[in-house]
């Protein structure tokens, strides 16, 4: 049984990659091609959605400082 779960998982894991690599026909790009272009604008997006995780964070630090 065990081996059976790992063929499983192995024909998943195989048809999961192959899916994400197949070239799209109308636009001849794959899914990785797609999100490496768009790599750039999602590191811009996560540094400026941490900066102001960060900002809220200090602001509620001092408060929490003050108040003791």
């Amino acid at each position: 049984m065990s081996l059976l779960k790992y063929i499983a998982i192995g024909a998943a894991v195989a048809y999961g990659i192959s899916y994400v690599v197949k070239k799209n026909e109308s636009e001849g790009k794959s899914i990785i091609d797609e999100l490496a272009d768009k790599a750039p604008d999602l590191v811009d997006k996560l540094k400026s959605y941490a900066k102001d995780a960060l900002e809220q964070i200090t602001d509620k630090a001092k408060e929490a400082k003050t108040s003791f």
